[in-house]
C-alpha cells in the first residue's frame, strides 16, 4: 500500500505515525498547544527521533465548540512553522491540518507533502479540486457541520452505513477529478457520540472496502477520558489501549501526542503478525 509524497514511495503496509503540531492556544489537550518557535522545534525533534513519520501542524482547533479563525490568522500562525521545520529538520514529511483550499496550497508550495482536512471537503468547496492540483495525498475525515454544531449532529439511520457511504461518495468525486491518494479518517470525535465513537472502532475493518489506508486519531480525546472519568492529561494509557486496537484491525496510520508509546504499540503489534 503506497502513497506517494512529492515523488517519493512510501509503503503504509507497515503503520506510521503522524505526530500532533497545534499551534494554536485552545486545543483540548493543553500538552499539544505551542506557540513558541523554539518550543516546536524541540517539540518536532522529539517526535521525529522517536519514529514519527509525519507532523501535522494546524492553526485552527477543531474540538467541539472552539473559536473560529480567521484565515489570515491561521496562515500566520502555520505558514512560518511549516518553513522552520523544514529548514531544520529537511527530511521531515509535513502534513497541513486544514479545512482551507488556500490554506493547503501556501503550505504545500511551501514544502508540506500532505493535507489533512477535518471537514471532508465540506467547510471549503474548492479544497478537492486544490489537492487533486497539487498532487499530494489527502486525509478524507467524516464529519457533519462546523466545531460549533458537530456536537448536534449525531444522528444517524445506520451509523457505519452512513459513514461508509459519505466516505464512497467524497471518494468518487475526489478520483473523478485526478486525486490520486487518498486516505480516509472516521472522524471520531466529530458529529459522534462517546458510544458511536467505539461502534465505529469496532467496525474499522468494514471500511477496507474502500480501499484507501485508514488514519485513526484517538489520542486523548473525550470518548476516552470521560468513560474513563479523569482528564486529557491522564488519557495516556487509554489512548494507547484504543490505538492497539486500530492497529489489530487495519490501521495504517495513528495520529497521537505521544509518538514513543505509539511506536512501542505498533511494534509489538506488527511481533504478533
Amino acid at each position: 500500500m503506497l502513497i506517494n509524497l512529492k515523488q517519493t514511495l512510501l509503503d503504509l503496509t507497515k503503520p506510521r505515525i503522524m505526530g500532533i503540531l497545534n499551534i494554536t492556544p485552545d486545543s483540548f489537550y493543553e500538552g499539544s498547544r505551542f506557540t513558541d518557535l523554539s518550543k516546536i522545534l524541540a517539540q518536532s525533534e522529539k517526535m521525529l527521533s522517536a519514529g514519527a513519520t509525519f507532523l501535522d501542524i494546524g492553526g485552527h482547533s477543531t474540538r467541539p465548540g472552539a473559536t473560529p479563525v480567521s484565515e489570515d490568522e491561521e496562515l500566520k500562525r502555520v505558514l512560518p512553522i511549516v518553513e522552520a521545520i523544514i529548514l531544520d529538520f529537511p527530511e521531515a514529511l509535513i502534513s497541513i491540518d486544514t479545512f482551507r483550499a488556500s490554506i493547503a496550497q501556501q503550505c504545500v508550495d511551501a514544502g508540506a507533502v500532505m493535507v489533512n482536512d477535518v471537514s471532508g471537503g465540506t467547510l471549503d468547496d474548492k479544497m478537492f479540486e486544490t489537492v487533486a492540483k497539487l498532487n499530494v495525498p489527502y486525509v478524507l475525515m467524516h464529519s457533519r457541520g462546523t466545531p460549533e454544531t458537530m456536537n448536534q449532529l449525531t444522528d444517524y439511520q445506520d451509523l457505519v452505513t452512513d459513514v461508509l457511504d459519505d466516505l464512497q461518495r467524497k471518494i468518487y468525486r475526489l478520483r473523478q477529478l485526478g486525486q490520486k491518494d487518498i486516505i480516509i479518517d472516521l472522524g471520531f470525535g466529530f458529529a459522534k457520540t462517546a458510544d458511536q465513537n467505539y461502534v465505529l472502532l469496532n467496525h474499522l475493518e468494514d471500511f477496507k472496502l474502500l480501499d484507501c489506508p485508514m488514519l485513526v486519531g484517538v489520542s486523548r480525546k473525550s470518548m476516552i477520558w470521560r468513560k474513563l472519568n479523569i482528564s486529557p492529561n491522564d488519557s495516556l494509557n487509554g489512548t494507547t489501549v484504543l490505538n492497539t486496537v486500530a492497529l489489530m484491525k487495519g490501521a495504517n496510520i495513528l495520529r497521537v501526542h505521544d509518538v514513543q508509546e505509539a511506536m512501542e504499540a505498533v511494534k509489538l503489534v506488527e511481533f504478533l503478525r
